[in-house]
């Protein structure tokens, strides 16, 4: 079968079913566009290339459970969000940076405590994209934006012993996988 004259929706079919040649056929019509927007938002091409290979691999991992009515859509929102995921990573792990170094602006820091003191953010960071999505943003709210407890509960329409729950086990874990930095 030629797939390159194979409409869009029965390549689809064809996914769900597991045709590998489909699933091929979807990433060589498609991977341009989607690295191209996501080079347009983010000026690394490694990452870019990262990002829409993730998003091409959810879309394979996902195939027999996944409800897409449009592919070129699902795809541009899909690489979309994931760069804006990215962005906001990084903007985390400024704020832990900036917030491990606050109080301490009026003493030199040597490159050694810096390299130190962002090599645990990273840990902290990569350690805290195993936990539920939930609980992350629970975290992020809490000890980021110094939100309290009841705001977040509010902002969150979960009730409050939830936002209480979710941010121990969080503090436990990252004490635990943590203490060998203090």
């Amino acid at each position: 079968m030629k797939f390159q004259t194979v409409p869009d929706k029965m390549l689809l079919h064809l996914l769900y079913e597991g045709d590998a040649n489909a699933f091929r056929e979807i990433y060589q019509r498609f991977w341009k566009k989607m690295y191209l927007m996501a080079l347009s938002k983010i000026s690394d091409s490694e990452i870019v290339e990262s990002i829409v290979q993730d998003v091409f691999l959810k879309l394979w991992e996902r195939r027999a459970t996944a409800q897409v009515e449009n592919l070129e859509a699902y795809l541009i929102s899909a690489v979309k969000y994931a760069c804006i995921n990215h962005i906001k990573s990084g903007l985390v792990h400024e704020k832990y940076v900036s917030y491990a170094f606050a109080g301490h602006s009026d003493r030199f820091c040597s490159t050694d405590e810096q390299l130190n003191a962002e090599e645990l953010m990273v840990n902290i960071e990569e350690r805290l994209r195993r936990f539920p999505e939930k609980a992350q943003r629970v975290f992020r709210l809490n000890k980021l934006e110094n939100k309290s407890t009841k705001e977040i509960s509010s902002q969150m329409n979960i009730p409050q012993r939830t936002v209480e729950h979710h941010i121990q086990l969080v503090v436990k874990a990252l004490r635990f996988y943590l203490k060998d930095y203090f």
